[in-house]
């Protein structure tokens, strides 16, 4: 086996919006506030009755129908999440059973918002080890079920999703493909972005987070497409991480990125933590704005300043 590729992409979205107007009813902010700061107008919140695991089925279960795919052809499921509030059975189980998978190796992945890289990474060292054949790669997370929505600071910032990707072995050399991860932390700068307590809270050290993404990261970046062979200018297109768009667009200048389209979903679906990159790439995907075979950046970053980037051939 040469490696593996992405066969498909599916995303979902619950069906209540909340509007920046919706929040300045319940805390002390405005659009202009918000817009002006994040650059987010508009969040999908689930309900209680949405769990995280049937977010992430919704997702898989797109994906699987776009590849042409059955859920007995799936040997691995990795889902990417930090909102699961039961520690047994774990997500990717639980997505597992949804789906009537049967006797997959199933591991849910907990790094935050680079959770998604780092689990489509995972499945592809699966794969080329001869471990997989076919695996589905999910990020998601109910990221409202963790926001303190006292605090204007941070509950403008969250909104709940999922994407998913179905990945499997290839053997020819111009399909699609998966390149070689760079990844990384800074663990002792952990504190920046935090999910903890009892409920959970989410919190973050904005400025900071901002500092270190917007000094460090483009050079990471670059790192990534070097490992892949690509040079930024000819990717067609850039998914990072969609935290907050006044560190999105700068970055993406700085990452030398310059004939790429840019993912801003942020604007419409706000933090969706781990659903955030396969969210927004499949989106792009489904509106036609890459085409198959395209170079595609992915590069996610976040909780415990971890990051994971790699290039991807587009399905």
């Amino acid at each position: 086996m040469i490696g593996s590729r992405i066969a498909a992409v599916g995303h979902y979205q619950p069906a209540r919006v909340l509007t920046n107007e919706d929040l300045a009813g319940l805390v002390d902010t405005s659009d202009e506030w918000i817009m002006s700061r994040v650059g987010i107008r508009t969040r999908h919140i689930a309900g209680p009755e949405e769990p995280v695991d049937e977010l992430a089925a919704h997702a898989a279960a797109k994906a699987l129908a776009s590849a042409g795919r059955t859920p007995g052809d799936i040997d691995l499921v990795l889902v990417a999440t930090s909102t699961a509030i039961d520690r047994s059975p774990n997500m990717a189980a639980r997505v597992a059973a949804r789906l009537g998978i049967p006797g997959p190796a199933a591991l849910d992945v907990n790094v935050v918002c680079a959770g998604f890289t780092h689990a489509l990474a995972t499945a592809d060292h699966a794969v080329r080890a001869g471990s997989a054949r076919r695996a589905l790669v999910i990020g998601a997370d109910k990221m409202s079920e963790v926001a303190d929505w006292t605090d204007r600071t941070t509950c403008v910032l969250v909104g709940d999703g999922a994407g998913a990707a179905v990945v499997e072995a290839t053997e020819a050399p111009e399909e699609p493909g998966i390149g070689p991860v760079l990844w990384g932390s800074v663990p002792e700068m952990g504190h920046a972005v935090r999910i903890e307590g009892t409920p959970p809270r989410f919190a973050q050290e904005g400025q900071s987070v901002y500092r270190w993404a917007t000094t460090r990261l483009p050079s990471l970046a670059r790192q990534a497409c070097e490992k892949a062979g690509y040079a930024p200018e000819d990717l067609a297109a850039v998914v990072l991480h969609q935290a907050n768009l006044r560190i999105i667009e700068p970055l993406a200048l700085k990452i030398g990125a310059v004939n790429a389209v840019v993912a801003r979903d942020v604007t419409e679906s706000g933090n969706t933590s781990a659903a955030s990159i396969p969210l927004a790439f499949a989106k792009l995907v489904e509106r036609g704005e890459v085409s198959s075979g395209d170079p595609v950046l992915l590069f996610g970053f976040g909780g415990n300043l971890s990051y994971a980037g790699q290039v991807v051939r587009c399905p």
